[in-house]
């Protein structure tokens, strides 16, 4: 077992013996650390606390510790998802893990669903800067050549530890999870996770491995599944992933380990040759929680910082641009059909190719109107900050039924549970005892059928039951819904957003956005646009252009509010007009070269888009200022849902302008209408 030590992690602080062999007489031949499913660096509020800096302290004690002198150095095993999802990722695409990855010495990972979200060609990019192969064994891509895994991932390697022992490692993923991503190249080769193994195993052991690790990305019955399909002794361990909670158990011979998620826990195991001369290992495995005791190192501290102070710019740059207003008032969204409710649960739909959906009005947390204009990143993060992912559930038409009777149940009280809804229309009636309100209720246009099973996305919140939304839960966790797309595979709501406003760029693309990533939003837009038209790009010589006067740093909102707004996202010479760089595809070798805000696509100043130009964007915020102030004197108010007029709201050059609106989904009737 693990020898005392007195620094930097060694008190001893969240451990825990998962277990031990009884062969502990004699300084272990292996010793390894797991971990899997990690998002945030930053250090939770609950125990354990988590966070890369303690993280990176207890990696650091059991690496270099004077107590394992003369003990075989450690081997750390990743088990997948780290870029993506979290409010960071939704910046950097997944590029701020790189350090965290590589500055804990990973030595190999297994590929995860969320390590795709952002497309496999952005996959490929982060990967080629990880320092550690990434594994994929029994997934493959024929684009790529014979037997190449997805993502060019490995299939196998072999690890030799400091003591000359090697170590073959497979790493495999489920068929589930693959089943959930829109944007992966067509034509994928799927094997049975058993088959693969069972191949490949014997093959690392005929090159020397004496031991064969198997690191995966698929749920714990997956992982059990394997271990009992195996012969004995065809591989020694499973360490996976996937799942974010903490499980050790032995099946047929065979470990199956998995050690928690976010940074929160990991497994310290040393490695013995069996006692009695027999093949086989022995393990002692110790569970550590990182708890907030524990020291954080300095270095790690330091890359945190550097990450959260390049998120706050990059927080400013713009993404999109709003050709109405988009409502997001809680006076709206929480009491009535919003026309920024319905895009958004539209885009849901779309995107996971659902009928219906159905979210909480608490999801939008913007509470103003956003005027027509330029949208920032902030924007977004702010009206939806949630971290909680989009899922996508089977259930009868009773139970959405009922979902939308609770949504309406404590109206007119502005509540979070009022549902926002695409491709569902009802009416309900607050006069009405509660539960019995809702009627006219339409899914796909046609009256709901009670008992017909319909696919409905939502957010994992109110999967879980969350705001009296117990109809939607999953038969698992005692409801009757079944789980189509999990919590695990399924994106941010933030994220989708990013995605959307990137695939409306016309006069760029982000370098590794491959082709079935168009091909998807392409679909998307298909539908989409036809109910929440666009508004197309404005030439940039239609521009107009101040002749003086500096830019004014003050948006007045539509409800006499001001807030600071970093207009000129761009420093060009008022003299020269702005123009589109040349969009290329850059080589993996170059991209890896880049600075931090070179490497990303940030907004349209990076890789193909051409930047606001200040001047245009200082016209459009004057007139939207000084047209309010009509309105107001007036008594006359913004229309959310309408495109702004000519001259009223110019558009930019960079990217199409989005309009969503309002189509009658829900209607009250009774006195209070």
């Amino acid at each position: 077992m693990a020898a005392n030590g007195n620094s930097n992690g060694g008190s001893h602080e969240g451990e825990s013996i998962t277990y031990s062999s009884g062969n502990t007489s004699n300084p272990p031949d292996l010793r390894f650390l797991h971990y899997n499913d990690v998002y945030h660096v930053e250090p939770g509020s609950r125990e354990p606390v988590g966070g890369i800096a303690r993280f990176h302290t207890l990696c650091q004690y059991y690496q270099q510790d004077s107590s394992f002198k003369g003990q075989s150095e450690l081997l750390t095993f990743f088990s997948g998802d780290a870029f993506n999802p979290s409010l960071e990722s939704s910046v950097t695409k997944g590029r701020h893990m790189l350090g965290a990855l590589n500055g804990v010495h990973t030595d190999v990972a297994c590929l995860g669903n969320h390590d795709l979200d952002f497309g496999v060609e952005q996959f490929r990019y982060l990967a080629a800067q990880c320092k550690f192969p990434w594994l994929c064994a029994n997934v493959l891509d024929p684009a790529l050549g014979e037997d190449v895994p997805l993502g060019n991932c490995k299939r196998t390697v072999m690890l030799e530890s400091s003591n000359g022992i090697k170590i073959g490692v497979i790493g495999v993923v489920e068929r589930e999870w693959l089943d959930t991503i829109n944007t992966l190249p067509p034509n994928l080769q799927y094997h049975s996770a058993s088959a693969t193994v069972a191949e490949l195993a014997p093959k690392l052991r005929a090159d020397g491995a004496e031991m064969v690790v198997v690191v995966s990305h698929q749920r714990e019955p997956n992982d059990n599944k394997l271990a009992t399909k195996l012969e004995p002794g065809t591989i020694d361990i499973i360490l996976g992933g996937h799942d974010h909670y903490y499980l050790h158990s032995v099946i047929n011979g065979t470990h199956v380990l998995r050690s928690g998620s976010d940074f929160k826990q990991l497994s310290y195991l040393e490695c013995r040759r069996k006692a009695d001369g027999s093949k086989g290992w022995d393990f002692d495995i110790i569970r550590r929680d990182v708890v907030s005791s524990i020291p954080q190192d300095p270095e790690a501290v330091a890359m945190v910082e550097k990450i959260t102070a390049s998120l706050r710019p990059k927080l400013e740059k713009p993404i999109g641009y709003a050709a109405a207003p988009l409502d997001a008032r809680f006076t709206t969204v929480r009491l009535k059909e919003s026309n920024l409710g319905n895009f958004i649960c539209d885009l849901m739909r779309f995107h996971y190719s659902a009928d219906c959906c159905i979210m909480a009005a608490g999801t939008i947390r913007g509470d103003q109107i956003y005027p027509p204009g330029v949208l920032r990143v902030k924007d977004m993060m702010n009206c939806f900050p949630f971290e909680d992912p989009c899922v996508v559930i089977a259930l009868k038409g009773k139970e959405i039924l009922k979902a939308l009777e609770n949504g309406v149940g404590q109206y007119p009280a502005l509540e979070g549970r009022f549902p926002q809804v695409s491709n569902i229309s009802f009416s309900f009636d607050p006069s009405k005892e509660p539960g019995k309100r809702c009627f006219d209720v339409k899914i796909k246009g046609e009256p709901v059928d009670l008992e017909r099973e319909y696919t409905l996305v939502t957010r994992d919140y109110m999967v879980r039951g969350k705001d009296g939304f117990t109809s939607l839960m999953l038969d698992s966790n005692g409801g009757t819904a079944r789980s189509i797309v999990s919590d695990e595979n399924g994106m941010l709501i933030s994220m989708i957003l990013r995605q959307y406003f990137m695939s409306l760029k016309v006069l760029g693309r982000w370098k590794t956005w491959s082709s079935h990533m168009g091909d998807h939003w392409g679909k998307i837009h298909n539908g989409l646009h036809e109910v929440h038209p666009v508004q197309e790009p404005v030439l940039p010589d239609k521009l107009a252009m101040p002749k003086d006067g500096p830019v004014d740093d003050e948006k007045v909102h539509p409800n006499g509010e001001t807030r600071k707004s970093l207009v000129g996202a761009a420093q060009h010479d008022s003299r020269i007009p702005s123009r589109p760089a040349k969009s290329r595809k850059l080589p993996h070798q170059e991209s890896s070269q880049l600075s931090d805000s070179d490497s990303e696509d940030n907004g349209p100043d990076h890789h193909g888009v051409a930047p606001l130009h200040p001047h245009s964007e200082r016209e459009d915020m004057l007139k939207r200022k000084y047209t309010h102030k009509w309105r107001r004197s007036v008594g006359l108010k913004a229309h959310p849902g309408t495109i702004a007029p000519k001259g009223e709201d110019s558009g930019v050059h960079w990217t199409k302008g989005i309009a969503p609106r309002t189509e009658g989904r829900i209607t009250m009737v009774g006195a209070e209408s």
